[in-house]
């Protein structure tokens, strides 16, 4: 099987847990997730002040492609509906049929983007511009896009995502794993 690759756009307040759990969870399914500073920093700050490394630029990464674009919710959503760059990744991938994962606040990206399924989730404070959320579901796999709600369901998402990806078995296998 060739090598998974997600990129995932790291803003400054992104929602930590709901970066960390699903690229942990992935990396051990065996993707290659390469976490991609928006604003250029290798430093960036989270929401609640945790701090990770940036291994590479939006700039760098351009050109490149990925299985997966994955974005992380928190505040650091108006900076990636903001970016050019990361509206273009999103793009790409839903028009070549690459998988795109979503949480909290980052269906806004979709939206913006245009590539929002009709069936999606989201966190509850999206309801002005996302009324159609689904907010009774965790997470919700519509097509090739995943949702899901905010930090309380990171560990779902992430799941999702490995099932999307490498299938239930691996998913099972991470799983069991992490006694979830």
């Amino acid at each position: 099987m060739a090598v998974v690759r997600v990129l995932v756009p790291l803003a400054p307040g992104f929602e930590e847990l709901e970066l960390v759990a699903p690229v942990d969870l992935l990396r051990r399914a065996g993707a290659e997730v390469t976490l991609a500073s928006v604003d250029g920093a290798q430093l960036v700050v989270g929401r609640t002040g945790m701090v990770l490394r940036a291994e590479r630029t939006m700039d760098e990464v351009q050109g490149e492609t990925y299985d997966l674009v994955l974005l992380p919710g928190g505040p650091a959503v108006a900076a990636l509906r903001k970016d050019a760059r990361v509206l273009g990744f999103v793009r790409a991938a839903a028009t070549r049929d690459g998988w795109l994962g979503a949480i909290c606040a980052a269906p806004l990206v979709l939206k913006d983007a245009g590539v929002l399924p009709a069936a999606y989730t989201a966190h509850d404070s999206c309801l002005g511009e996302l009324p159609s959320a689904q907010l009774s579901q965790r997470t919700v796999v519509a097509g090739r896009v995943v949702t899901s709600r905010g930090a309380g369901t990171a560990i779902d998402f992430g799941l999702a995502l490995v099932s999307s990806l490498f299938g239930p078995a691996k998913a099972e296998e991470v799983r069991q794993a992490i006694m979830a």
